[in-house]
């Protein structure tokens, strides 16, 4: 047999190997792929939720998105891009993270089969890019104005939220209260701006989420320190906030110091009281009646003796306050925190008309300072719950709905929910897609029906025949009923405006270019590198 004839070089051969780069883009996407599917089963008011293990052996159960994504351990580099999608899109938007990880996969999913025919992944990126600029515009056509004076519209995004979650049920409450938080701290000179620091949520164990509240003032989740009998309410209240420790000085150094007769010892404890006496007396002299003590590490921040003898002067005694809250309290009480007993003067303090320890009928005691005077712009919710893991999926609840708010305030706009959007996205750019030439409107057209995965994914998690609901769906918005959107409830295809079944515009906007930013980097990238 002669030997198979060797093909001789072409003069114009190319050295690159398309082969690996291939393969790097193609372990990339389903890499990615794999974690949208891992939380698209959450989608959606009638999603599943997912119980996450960690390593501490800590249990969370939820259907956020963003914390699902956020506790698991990924490590192939694309399939971090995800995880790092659904954050961006909770720190833009604080709702729709589960909605953007599974447009991303979808959208990857199309790319693949672009790839596949053999279109340069440039090409399919620069596509994706036109798409997400015509898709916005198509949304913000569709989307009605609303005003903050609404109040209606603000709790029903907001409630709209809150029925994907694991506390739908209590919706009704939680919706309202967080449209009032949001409300309260607006500032008028900066209308458009809401900063969620600015509203606290104090989480405390016990009750149920129905005895959550909304405090105009400030809430601890600590009791009042009375171990010497001070008092546990404080009417026309002067609250001090202290960043000193009202107990005897200690050396700088660690030093032991021998004390040999009785009449130093005696010496010692005298001037000790003495020492304290004296802060104390010139606490009281300005007037001041409650102390919140930040928490000290070098040394205690009171001892005994001084809780007796602020007992005795009728002052009320919160200890232990964080860091961190300083901050906050002192915005909130119109006050100044005093480093030194020598600054301490009436008008730092801050004025209150009571300040009461709040037992909440099962043991557990919190303290409230309401009727606070010239009230910063803050405000504090009480989130209650039976167990740890229905109190944090209630904060995250709460915390998602807060940020649809704060959407609204900031871009008052509203679109409707229920896969509409996406469907008439997809419709409207199916017909610019046979309006381009060549390549590109070959891509539009994949990536439009790319999109039909939200109302796909909402029709199979409710139980219902995706296949069915979909093609309808598109009849309808063939037909230009523009808000025609999957009902869950009903099990059938309704005016989910009518329905009020709605979103703020920049949670759809947002989802739409942060997906296909994130696609496009995905599609760029040929190759890693790892170094070591």
């Amino acid at each position: 047999m002669s030997a198979p004839a060797v093909a001789k070089p072409k003069s114009t051969e190319t050295f690159v190997d398309n082969k690996r780069k291939d393969d790097v883009r193609m372990a990339n996407i389903a890499a990615a792929q794999s974690v949208a599917d891992a939380v698209r089963t959450s989608l959606g008011p009638k999603g599943m939720d997912k119980m996450i293990s960690t390593a501490s052996g800590e249990v969370i159960i939820t259907n956020d998105g963003a914390t699902i994504l956020n506790k698991m351990e990924v490590l192939q580099p694309a399939a971090k891009f995800l995880v790092e999608l659904s954050k961006s899109q909770d720190v833009v938007a604080g709702d729709g993270t589960t909605t953007v990880v599974v447009i991303a996969g979808s959208l990857l999913k199309a790319s693949l089969g672009l790839l596949t025919a053999g279109i340069h992944p440039t090409i399919v990126s620069d596509a994706l890019h036109k798409t997400s600029i015509k898709g916005v515009e198509i949304l913000s056509a569709m989307a009605v104005p609303v005003e903050l004076s609404d109040r209606d519209s603000l709790i029903k995004s907001a409630s709209t939220s809150l029925n994907s979650k694991v506390v739908s049920q209590y919706s009704t409450l939680l919706a309202p209260l967080a449209v009032d938080a949001v409300l309260s701290v607006v500032d008028p000179e900066k209308p458009d701006l809401v900063d969620l620091r600015d509203i606290k949520i104090v989480k405390k164990l016990g009750g149920t989420v129905d005895d959550t509240e909304l405090v105009k003032g400030l809430v601890f989740n600590k009791k009042v320190s009375h171990a010497a009998g001070g008092p546990t309410r404080v009417e026309n209240a002067k609250i001090a906030v202290i960043q000193f420790q009202i107990s005897p000085p200690k050396t700088d150094i660690e030093q032991s110091i021998v004390v040999s007769d009785y009449s130093q010892m005696d010496r010692i404890l005298k001037e000790e009281r003495n020492y304290i006496l004296g802060m104390i007396k010139k606490i009281k002299a300005t007037g001041c009646n409650v102390l919140l003590i930040q928490k000290s590490i070098l040394r205690d921040a009171v001892t005994d003796l001084s809780l007796h003898y602020l007992a005795k002067a009728k002052i009320l005694v919160i200890k232990d306050v964080e860091r961190d809250e300083i901050e906050f309290i002192t915005k909130t009480l119109n006050c100044l925190p005093i480093s030194n007993i020598e600054h301490f003067r009436a008008e730092k303090l801050g004025h209150a008309d009571l300040v009461e320890e709040v037992p909440l009928g099962d043991g557990a005691k919190i303290v409230k300072i309401t009727g606070i005077k010239d009230m910063g712009r803050t405000t504090s919710v009480l989130v209650r719950g039976s167990n740890h893991l229905v109190l944090d999926e209630a904060e995250r609840s709460l915390h998602d709905a807060l940020c649809v708010v704060r959407c609204l305030v900031n871009k008052k706009f509203l679109i409707a929910g229920g896969g509409a959007p996406e469907i008439e996205l997809s419709r409207q750019l199916g017909a610019w897609a046979k309006v381009l030439q060549g390549m590109e409107g070959y891509c539009v057209r994949a990536f439009a029906e790319a999109l039909e995965v939200i109302p796909y994914t909402l029709a199979e998690n409710a139980g219902l025949n995706p296949i069915a609901i979909v093609t309808e769906l598109r009849n309808r918005h063939a037909q230009g009923e523009i808000n025609a959107g999957i009902n869950v409830r009903k099990g059938q295809i309704t005016n989910i405006l009518e329905e009020n079944v709605v979103q703020p515009l920049l949670v759809s906007t947002s989802a739409i270019t942060l997906a296909m930013e994130c696609v496009r980097m995905i599609l760029k990238i040929d190759d890693i590198v790892t170094v070591r």
